[in-house]
């Protein structure tokens, strides 16, 4: 039997992340825990990425020794995965806390996060 990596841990505890954040997404009545769940969603998403870039005994495409300067595509990982996670994780800064300015105005205009009181935003 194959040996479990880091790779396909990480792979696991991302799509539970996932479909936790779904669920919650789906489920809840608070705004705030949507908000909570929306946030899970996105780290699920993130950890999924940095698995699926990760190639194992290889390094960070950093050439700051001799050894990585021969032969370095063989050495190195392609840095595009965690650079698209780090915007990733900016913009999911920048949408939570967008999110929570609108629960905050929600709740000093109707006084409740319950989405179910909020009738009005209906079609």
């Amino acid at each position: 039997m194959q040996n479990i990596g880091i790779e396909q841990i990480s792979l696991a505890v991302g799509f539970i992340l996932l479909l936790l954040g779904i669920w919650g997404m789906i489920s809840q009545k608070n705004i705030l825990k949507i908000i909570v769940s929306f946030t899970i969603f996105e780290t699920g998403i993130n950890v999924i990425l940095v698995a699926i870039g990760y190639i194992r005994n290889k390094t960070a495409p950093i050439l700051d020794s001799p050894e990585l300067q021969t032969d370095t595509a063989e050495k190195i990982v392609d840095p595009l995965p965690q650079a698209l996670v780090l915007t990733s994780i900016v913009i999911g800064l920048g949408v939570t806390a967008l999110l929570l300015v609108y629960a905050l105005k929600m709740y000093k205009q109707k006084k409740t996060l319950l989405i179910n009181d909020y009738k009005d935003t209906k079609w």
